[in-house]
């Protein structure tokens, strides 16, 4: 499903070198790649939010919402075990390398506590300020049957996530190995990949070398989108506003074509 980065490498040097209007180096290839998988990620979000209000049709394939949501569906994570630190319901967020957005939150108290079976239980999202509302009601309040959590921005991770009530955290035990008294999930969306066109020099001459490399990690439908966006890039890199113009006017098309 991956997009192969010296395949859209190739393409944006034939529209880049028609006519002499120049050569993209791998390295501002790379940079270029990133930014542009970076904005048609984030823009799946956007996407989705205004095609769902909008009716759709009973046809899976060519329904807007269906197609975007597959297209997200690539990047997500599910039931991500993440340790709990310290005895304020903290959890590790900040050891999610890849972590974009978090999706679900599920809280399993007392894992160890004899029972057979995990009783995991969906968190349910709460903000900052609507802590004391639910704290102080009957029936709003958390319990471990209704676990709630929120999101902050602590002083060195701007996704802290903090679960009432507060989970156990882990301990390690003699031998090293974390011991979970609770257990917390997390099923996020995870960041693309940096794409990169690796290569070994021959002759003065960059070739590609799949082993170094890294492709898209968007959807193959993605390609030509890809292409259009990096091309706009590369136009003003190499001060040839025609180049910008014309890719950014393909790109337009396609945009336009998919979301009649």
């Amino acid at each position: 499903m991956a997009v192969s980065v010296d395949t859209v490498y190739q393409k944006v040097l034939a529209f880049a070198n028609k006519e002499q209007r120049g050569y993209i180096t791998p390295q501002e290839f790379n940079l270029f790649a990133d930014q542009a998988q970076k904005e048609i990620f984030e823009q799946y979000f956007y996407d989705l939010n205004q095609f769902t209000r909008l009716p759709g049709n009973s046809t899976g394939h060519s329904d807007i919402v269906t197609n975007l949501e597959e297209k997200i569906s690539l990047f997500e994570k599910y039931d991500q075990n993440i340790r709990v630190s310290g005895d304020f319901g903290n959890i590790m967020t900040s050891e999610i390398d890849d972590l974009y957005r978090i999706e679900m939150v599920v809280v399993d108290y007392e894992t160890n506590s004899g029972v057979e079976e995990s009783e995991f239980v969906v968190a349910e999202e709460i903000q900052l300020n609507e802590l004391n509302k639910y704290g102080t009601s009957p029936l709003g309040n958390w319990s471990k049957k209704r676990p709630v959590y929120t999101r902050y921005k602590g002083s060195t991770n701007p996704q802290a996530v903090k679960v009432y009530p507060y989970p156990k955290p882990a301990v390690l035990d003699n031998n090293g190995n974390w011991v979970f008294t609770d257990r917390v999930l997390v099923s996020y969306i995870q960041k693309p990949t940096k794409p990169i066109w690796g290569y070994v020099v021959v002759n003065d001459k960059p070739l590609y070398n799949s082993n170094t490399s890294t492709d898209f990690e968007l959807h193959s439908a993605e390609e030509s989108e890809l292409v259009y966006r990096i091309l706009v890039f590369v136009g003003i890199a190499i001060e040839k506003p025609q180049l910008a113009q014309m890719a950014g006017g393909l790109g337009s098309a396609q945009i336009q074509q998919e979301k009649q």
